[in-house]
């Protein structure tokens, strides 16, 4: 943050778990630095369901009140709908979300305002309110149409992620190029997808690069001009999920002088988690489920005993953020949280309330402080800022 703090009683929990050790010098660390969390999903989870945001409320991870508490002074709302969504209803489907955000902002206009660039992010957080940034997290929701990229752009939308898990015509996702090669009619960008890369470097529009395949991925680098952005992204030689970056990719993101935002879903973290589903769902709901289901399915069906043994230790979102570090340089490394997106999270994280755990884990861990501002938020607002060179 770009101020102290001065958190009411109730909003002190986060902050109590500090070590006697480390927790003086974290607290004073995290009050002062300006911190940033690139993907949250709140607005689909919660705020598209009628819940009112600007008030704690009993589901989900966040609210203004939990963002506050988590000192988290940039925050940005992902936009998103699934596939079913197409040419016709996926533009509108957005609209309808950032009216929603748009809603949260006029009713709490104390607690929250949009920012449009880094320089407007900064100034709102001086005042002590929270920077709302609107990210597209799909390209679908462009409906392959130019004019509506522009549209979004107008409405305040600073990031759009060329692909969710779904591939649209113009680039392909990690998902599909994994787990669907056959289906696919092309592999990575198409000259539309070109046209659309060119557009959001001439608008200062960061281009998102979780959830594209590696074909998209490189196709990108070799043309946008401006630092890119992996949101909600992990480490694939810690976790090998499709949905992580692979060394060549982290590497990739340096030379370019983009960030990558670490997710803290326990699926892109634990190398174990998809077995310990397995185990848990065999050991508490039955062995001779006849249904074939997926991770998501079983770990729904999970008690909550189960969902609890099933989290990994902090640990291992800080070895997640040690990686990237060496691979890619302090300067390339963020948070993205992906809260309100994700059903899994490791111990301690619980909700937005809970991101100082992340800057006295850093701290214990040997990093300078010049060196957890630049992860805490630094390093996004750098990329955010440069869009405009």
């Amino acid at each position: 943050m770009m101020r102290y703090l001065t958190f009411p009683a109730s909003c002190c929990i986060a902050l109590l778990w500090m070590s006697p050790v480390y927790g003086q010098d974290a607290r004073r660390i995290h009050e002062q630095a300006i911190v940033v969390d690139s993907h949250n999903d709140v607005l689909y989870q919660s705020v598209m369901r009628g819940k009112d945001i600007g008030q704690r409320i009993n589901s989900g991870h966040t609210d203004l009140p939990r963002i506050k508490a988590g000192g988290i002074d940039v925050q940005v709302f992902a936009v998103w709908c699934n596939e079913k969504y197409g040419k016709g209803t996926a533009f509108a489907h957005a609209n309808k979300q950032i009216d929603g955000l748009m809603k949260v902002i006029s009713r709490y206009p104390d607690d929250i305002m949009l920012a449009t660039d880094a320089v407007s992010a900064r100034q709102i957080a001086e005042q002590g309110k929270i920077a709302a940034i609107i990210g597209i997290e799909g390209g679908h929701m462009i409906e392959a149409r130019i004019d509506y990229l522009d549209s979004l752009f107008k409405r305040g939308a600073r990031y759009l992620t060329l692909t969710w898990n779904n591939s649209v015509e113009w680039a392909t996702s990690a998902t599909d190029e994994t787990r669907k090669p056959n289906t696919l009619k092309h592999k990575g960008l198409t000259d539309f997808g070109r046209q659309v890369v060119r557009r959001m470097n001439e608008l200062g529009m960061m281009i998102d690069l979780s959830h594209v395949g590696r074909q998209t991925f490189f196709d990108v680098m070799e043309i946008t001009t401006k630092p890119v952005i992996v949101s909600h992204s992990n480490a694939y030689a810690l976790m090998a999920h499709p949905r992580n970056l692979h060394d060549d990719q982290i590497k990739a993101v340096a030379k370019n002088g983009g960030v990558i935002c670490l997710n803290f879903y326990s699926g892109f973290l634990d190398p174990m988690h998809y077995t310990k589903i397995n185990r848990f769902y065999a050991k508490y709901v039955t062995a001779n489920d006849s249904v074939k289901r997926s991770s998501d399915a079983k770990y729904d069906r999970l008690p909550a005993v189960a969902k609890e043994q099933l989290r990994p230790p902090l640990s291992l979102l800080l070895d997640h953020i040690d990686y990237m570090v060496k691979q890619a340089g302090i300067d390339h490394v963020g948070i993205g949280s992906d809260f309100d997106g994700i059903n899994a999270t490791p111990k301690g994280l619980d909700d937005c309330s809970d991101f100082p755990k992340i800057t006295e884990g850093l701290l214990t861990r040997g990093y300078t402080e010049p060196q957890i501002r630049k992860i805490l938020g630094e390093n996004m607002l750098r990329v955010m800022a440069a869009q405009k060179n």
